[in-house]
C-alpha cells in the first residue's frame, strides 16, 4: 500500500506540469485581451499598451509561463488581473463552497441511487423496473442548465421554497441555500449509478457463492448486505470516482445558475475578464481535486474488498 501510495502521489507531478502546459496555452488562443477589457471605455491604444507592460503581458509567452511556474513553484499562483490579489487566497476562500456542493450532491445521488438500483435489480423485468429504466433515460437525456433553470424557476420563484441564490452563513442555511444546486447536479450523477448498480447486482445474483449461501440457509437480508450488495458496489464506486470530474464541471453551469460564490463561478467570470492567473490556477487546483479523488476510488476498493492487493 506504501509504495502504491508513492508511485501515484509522484504521478501527480508531471500529470500537474501537463495540466499547466495545456491550460496555459490554451487560455491565449482566447479571443480577446485582458488589458482591453479592464480599462473598457479608456481602451486606447497608449494606456492598453501601458497596461499590458505592468501586467507583464507583453514580454514573450515562454517567459511567463516561466514566470507561472516559478510562482507554483514558491507556492504561489500568481496575482490576479482583476482582483490585483494573490490567486491562491481567493481560491481558498471558495473552495469550501464547491466542496461542500460537491459533497451535498454526492450524498443525495447516492441516496436516491442505491435504493432505486437496488429496487429496480430486484424486480427485473416487472413494471417497477421499467419506470426506473425510463426515468433515468429521461435524466440522461436533460441538459444539466436546463434541468437548474426548471427547478429554480418552480422551486424558487413560483413556490418560493428555496432562495434563488447565495450560500448562507450557517451549515444549516447552507443545507437550505444549496439543495436546488445539489439536487441538479444528483440528477444529473443518478442515471449512471443506477444503471451500474442494477447492472452489477444482476451479474452477482447470478453467481456460484450466492446459490451457496442461501444454500446454507444464511438470511435473504444478511445474503444481500454482505454478499450481493458489497460485491455489487466495487465497480459503481468507480465509476463514482471517475464521474466527481464530471461533477465538478457540472457544478461551473450550477454555481452559475443559482449564483454560488464557488469556484465555478469564480472560473467563470474570470475567464470572461480573460484573467489569466486566476484561470490558470482555479484549473490546476480542480484537476488536482480530481486526481486526488480518483486515488481515494482506489484506495476503497480495498475496504469493499479485501482480495484487492496494491502492486
Amino acid at each position: 500500500m506504501g509504495r502504491y501510495l508513492t508511485r501515484r502521489l509522484l504521478l501527480l507531478f508531471p500529470v500537474a506540469f501537463g495540466i499547466t502546459v495545456v491550460t496555459f496555452f490554451l487560455l491565449r488562443l482566447i479571443p480577446g485581451d485582458p488589458a482591453t477589457i479592464m480599462l473598457d471605455t479608456r481602451a486606447t491604444a497608449e494606456n492598453v499598451a501601458r497596461l499590458r507592460h505592468q501586467l507583464g503581458l507583453d514580454r514573450p509567452l515562454a517567459v511567463q509561463y516561466l514566470l507561472f511556474l516559478r510562482n507554483i513553484g514558491t507556492g504561489r499562483l500568481g496575482e490576479s488581473l482583476i482582483y490585483r490579489s494573490q490567486v491562491f487566497p481567493i481560491i481558498l476562500g471558495r473552495l469550501p463552497v464547491t466542496l461542500f456542493l460537491a459533497v451535498y450532491a454526492t450524498v443525495l445521488a447516492a441516496a436516491v441511487a442505491l435504493p432505486l438500483g437496488t429496487w429496480s435489480a430486484l424486480r427485473r423485468g416487472r413494471a417497477a423496473d421499467q419506470a426506473v429504466r425510463l426515468g433515468v433515460l429521461f435524466s440522461l437525456a436533460t441538459p444539466n442548465y436546463w434541468a437548474a433553470i426548471v427547478l429554480l424557476l418552480f422551486f424558487s420563484i413560483d413556490l418560493r421554497w428555496f432562495p434563488v441564490g447565495g450560500y448562507g452563513a450557517t451549515f444549516g442555511e447552507h443545507l437550505w441555500h444549496l439543495f436546488l444546486p445539489a439536487l441538479t447536479i444528483a440528477l444529473s450523477l443518478c442515471p449512471i449509478l443506477v444503471r451500474t448498480l442494477r447492472h452489477n447486482i444482476l451479474d452477482v445474483l447470478r453467481t456460484d457463492y450466492i446459490r451457496t449461501a442461501r444454500a446454507k440457509g444464511l438470511r435473504s437480508t444478511t445474503v444481500f448486505v454482505r454478499h450481493i450488495l458489497r460485491n455489487s458496489l466495487i465497480s459503481t464506486v468507480s465509476i463514482l470516482g471517475i464521474n466527481l470530474g464530471f461533477l465538478v464541471g457540472g457544478a461551473v453551469v450550477t454555481e452559475t445558475v443559482y449564483a454560488i460564490p464557488g469556484t465555478g463561478f469564480l472560473l467563470i467570470r474570470s475567464t470572461f475578464a480573460r484573467d489569466y492567473p486566476m484561470v490558470q490556477g482555479l484549473t490546476l487546483t480542480l484537476a488536482s481535486l480530481v486526481i486526488l479523488v480518483n486515488l481515494l476510488t482506489d484506495l476503497a476498493y480495498a475496504l469493499l474488498d479485501p482480495r484487492v492487493r496494491y502492486d
